[in-house]
Order: C-alpha cells, then sequence, then structure tokens
C-alpha cells in the first residue's frame, strides 16, 4: 500500500508515455484517472493508520552509498504532517486530471499533457514522503523540471516559453541556496536522515560558523539557507514574479502549480527550529498575504487586456 503510494504515478506517466499511442488515447486517460482514485482510497487507510493511531511508519528501501559513516539512502517517512499533505496532494491531482479531461479534450498532445502530470504528481509525492534531505532534494528539483515542461506544454507560444524560463531561472536562484544548506548539514551531522538530524539539533543550537562579515549562528545560517530555497519553490516576496507567468500553460498547470507551492509549508514545519523562530512565521504570513493581492491585481491586468483586444 505504501508503495503503491509512492510508486504509481511514475508507472503510470511511464506506462502512458511509452505505449499512450498504442493502447489508445480514452484507455491511457481513464488508467491515470484510476491510479488516482486507488491512491486516494490508499491514503485515507494510511490516515486512519498513522493519524488516527497516532503511528509512525518508515520504510528503508534501498542503500544508495556508504563513504566511511556517511550513509545515503532511499526511505519514506509517513508521520501526520506528510499523510495530511499526501492527502491534498492526490485530491487536487485527481481532480485536475478528472478536469483535464475536457479542457485538454481538444488537444492532439493530451497523452504527453497527462504524462507530465502523472510524474509532477510522482515528484511531489517524493518530496513530502522522503526521510532525508537529499531525497527531499531529488523531489524538489522534479517539481521544477515538470513544472517547466507543463508551462511550455504549448513551446510555439513566446509567452509559455518565457515564462517556462522564468520559472526555471527563478527556482535555480532558490536551489543555490537549497543546496549550500543541505551541504552544511551533510557536513555537521554526517548524515542527511530527518531523525538523526532533528534529535541532535540541541547539540549544535550553540554552535557558530565564521563568515566574512563576521560569525553566525551556524543553526539560524542552515534554517535560513533552507529557507531561502523554500521562499523560490512557493513564490514567496522577491522570487514571486515566476508564478504570475507560469499562467501561460493550461489552466489545469496553473491549478496544480499553486497546490504545488504548499510544499514550502511542508519543509518549514518539518523543522522544529520553526516553532521557535516567530518572525519566519510572520514572513509567511505577509507573503502569503502578498500572493494574494498579487495574483488579484495579475487577473485583472489579464482581464483589461482581453476587453482591449476585443
Amino acid at each position: 500500500m505504501y508503495l503503491f503510494i509512492f510508486f504509481s504515478n511514475l508507472i503510470n506517466s511511464i506506462i502512458i508515455g511509452l505505449f499512450g499511442k498504442y493502447i489508445g488515447r480514452q484507455t491511457a486517460l481513464y488508467l491515470s484517472i484510476l491510479s488516482l482514485c486507488i491512491s486516494n482510497i490508499f491514503v485515507w487507510l494510511i490516515f486512519y493508520e498513522v493519524v488516527i493511531n497516532k503511528s509512525v511508519i518508515v520504510c528503508d528501501l534501498y542503500t544508495l552509498l556508504i563513504i566511511e559513516n556517511i550513509q545515503i539512502k532511499i526511505g519514506l517517512l509517513f508521520d501526520s504532517l506528510t499523510v495530511i499533505m499526501l492527502l491534498i496532494i492526490y485530491f487536487i491531482s485527481l481532480c485536475v486530471n478528472i478536469y483535464s479531461v475536457g479542457y485538454m479534450g481538444h488537444d492532439p498532445f493530451i497523452i504527453r499533457f497527462f504524462c507530465f502530470l502523472g510524474f509532477f504528481t510522482f515528484f511531489m509525492v517524493v518530496l513530502v514522503t522522503a526521510d532525508n534531505f537529499l531525497q527531499l532534494f531529488v523531489g524538489w528539483e522534479g517539481v521544477g523540471v515538470c513544472s517547466y515542461l507543463l508551462i511550455n506544454f504549448w513551446y510555439n507560444r513566446i509567452a509559455a516559453n518565457k515564462g517556462a524560463i522564468k520559472a526555471m531561472v527563478m527556482n535555480r536562484i532558490a536551489d543555490v541556496f537549497f543546496i549550500i544548506g543541505i551541504l552544511f548539514l551533510l557536513w555537521k551531522f554526517k548524515t542527511t536522515d530527518y531523525i538523526i538530524v532533528f534529535s541532535l539539533v540541541d547539540y549544535i543550537k550553540d554552535t557558530n560558523f565564521f563568515l566574512i562579515f563576521g560569525e553566525v549562528n551556524l543553526l539560524n545560517l542552515i534554517l535560513f539557507l533552507l529557507f531561502i530555497g523554500a521562499i523560490g519553490k512557493s513564490a514567496q516576496v522577491g522570487l514571486h514574479t515566476w508564478l504570475a507567468d507560469a499562467m501561460e500553460g493550461p489552466t489545469p498547470v496553473s491549478s496544480l502549480l499553486h497546490a504545488a507551492t504548499m510544499v514550502k509549508k511542508n519543509i518549514c514545519k518539518k523543522k522544529y527550529t520553526i516553532k521557535k523562530k516567530p518572525l519566519l512565521n510572520l514572513l509567511s504570513i505577509k507573503n502569503n498575504f502578498f500572493a494574494i493581492c498579487w495574483n488579484i491585481l495579475k487577473k485583472k491586468k489579464k482581464k483589461r487586456k482581453k476587453k482591449n483586444e476585443k
């Protein structure tokens, strides 16, 4: 059940992408929706097991690399926050897929569109179910690549090309900070595993790190770097301009991208230090308010542009 939730979208997207034209258009679309329906049922069963029964599920899948005392592995972590995020991801993905059947029904490349949607959902699941920061970063980057592909789905439109490139560039700027934060964790803790890092974090809370302009608290520096990465991915103030241009993609993509920006909340809340940093909570509230105002203004601008064209 846990492995089905993790791998179902990947397998489904590979089947649709490679054999979609052979199994038929309708079969490919309904196969995607059926997979999401089954996943939604399984997520609710996991919700009962993890949230209602107050348990935590950890699955070690494979060890990728061992270098001296550094171990890098693939694993899954299902806690209450992860399961709630999975409920949101799979429900919204199901709604978007059902809506896309009608909205994109006229498009000759709808199979490719559903293939990209499946990969997008898969990498969101990788992100929220990861039990270590490196696996989280794989899902993080996968969501960015799929965003580029979906925004640029109508690649013959110049506006879509520009919007996709802007999304990729803005996210890469933030990802530089994010990967530096992960490298600091790997350097200090010799691991990126959530459980180990969170259990040892109290031992470095008074550790300082020397920068060019002076000493800074190492824990605050790591949190700041991860937070900058989250700002870019969730289109917060400073790195927010890409989200409005992402509307050049098909409408279902817009809804899925807005849902994906919630990954920032997952990242921040998984850091226990966020509870002790009221300034970061205040920044998050301010950024959400700014994003709402920005989208309202952008929609009004689009309406005026359509009226002028008429």
